[in-house]
């Protein structure tokens, strides 16, 4: 009976040293998911197989601002769990991805648009991704998304879709459509769909669609430039029941509150640079607040800024490189920035993130990344398992869970050891 007590006695104390050991090392794994500091800019991990190229498309999961998505330059899409801290291939395409984009109303459902090579659906937020058929060989510039149908910009005009799955084309066929956004989500549905300036057209061309796609219109409209690069719709405001919408060409940023029938430009005047905006964002639920992104169009004037008063006034974000190329905005009140910017000197494209949280941006904080020298091309990074797990900043997490568990082994040892004597 002694001797029992005594084995019941060991046991107990092992369960507990197991708890409490466990408790350690899933305590280790939380920490590696720190919040990003308010208001700073933080280097992200390298996406693997990046090379010397630019990154042009990123996607924030809307139910979990962790979750983020990006494509390299080799054509594969890579996914993170935990904010940019490392990087998983998902996809291993061969065709340059032009834009990522989760459905706000399906959050699991994640569109991705290839250059010449179709478009990819994924219904598990980004984890496995299959052919959306109907795109095939089609090269696919963005995508917009109503409640019941969604809609895709390609060099051949715009394609709908009632899932993502099976796509046919709408309307706008000859014209390469660059930009789409929808202007009312509910039926009928309203799209608005941009092309680039045509031979012998005067300026940028729109259509609209007031019926889901069934008939097209083009809109007149004083929009500058000779290319539209992008565009967005922003939620209703507390009254009325007509969206803000923005159009971003190579020469500026402008906005209509009246569904396309006229544009203000925004840039210039010295609110804004008149130069090319690459993504615009708004704050999910607010109509006034929103982003804009440019790379300069090759010269400085690249940057990030941010309004909270429908445009009247604007805040430079200040990114560590101003050639931004990419940008994705989580669906939060205080949003996470993600954003890729490249140094054309060096080759070097860079990922970053920033927490908004209203005050004036700091940083940046740098992770450890490959680094350019001179025009030459940057060397492949090592994309091998171990290298990976060596640079990856959660490896002294991992480290101490390790060591957890070395101690679990010998603890185990020790009572089976004691209950053999």
């Amino acid at each position: 009976m002694i001797i029992l007590r005594l084995v019941s006695r060991c046991g107990r104390r092992l369960a507990a040293t197991l708890t409490a050991l466990w408790s350690t090392a899933a305590a280790a794994v939380v920490v590696g998911a720190a919040p990003l500091p308010d208001s700073t800019w933080v280097g992200l991990a390298s996406l693997p197989g990046q090379g010397p190229a630019a990154v042009f498309a990123l996607a924030v999961d809307p139910t979990d601002d962790q979750a983020v998505l990006a494509s390299n330059s080799q054509g594969s899409l890579l996914r993170s769990t935990n904010g940019g801290a490392g990087w998983t291939v998902v996809h291993a395409g061969k065709s340059p991805v032009n834009a990522i984009a989760f459905d706000p109303n399906s959050p699991r459902v994640v569109l991705a648009g290839t250059r010449g090579g179709g478009g990819l659906m994924s219904r598990d937020g980004g984890a496995t991704w299959s052919s959306a058929g109907g795109l095939e060989g089609r090269s696919v510039h963005a995508f917009a998304f109503a409640l019941d149908s969604m809609y895709a910009g390609t060099d051949t005009g715009v394609y709908a879709s009632a899932d993502g799955s099976k796509w046919t084309a709408s309307g706008a066929a000859g014209h390469s459509i660059s930009a789409i956004a929808v202007e009312a989500i509910h039926p009928p549905v309203r799209v608005v769909a941009g092309s680039d300036a045509q031979t012998g057209a005067r300026g940028l061309v729109l259509f609209q669609t007031l019926d889901g796609g069934t008939t097209w219109t083009q809109l007149a409209t004083t929009i500058t430039g000779t290319m539209i690069v992008s565009m967005a719709a922003g939620p209703l405001p507390p009254t009325g029941n007509v969206r803000p919408l923005l159009v971003g060409t190579n020469t500026g940023l402008f906005a209509s509150g009246d569904n396309g029938s006229t544009f203000a430009p925004i840039s210039g005047g010295g609110l804004l640079p008149t130069t090319d905006y690459t993504d615009l964002a708004f704050v999910t639920t607010h109509f006034d607040r929103f982003y804009a992104a440019s790379d300069g169009g090759g010269s400085a004037s690249g940057g990030v800024w941010r309004t909270t008063d429908g445009a009247a006034t604007f805040t430079s974000l200040r990114p560590p490189e101003l050639a931004v190329t990419a940008l994705a905005v989580s669906d939060d009140e205080q949003p996470v920035l993600y954003v890729a910017t490249f140094d054309p000197s060096t080759h070097t494209p860079s990922l970053w993130a920033f927490h908004d949280t209203g005050g004036p941006p700091v940083g940046p904080v740098r992770s450890p990344r490959p680094v350019g020298s001179g025009a030459s091309p940057e060397r492949p990074p090592d994309t091998s398992s171990l290298s990976q797990l060596l640079s990856s900043p959660e490896l002294p997490y991992l480290g101490l869970g390790l060591g957890a568990l070395a101690v679990v082994l010998t603890a185990i040892a020790a009572h089976l050891r004691g209950r053999q004597r």
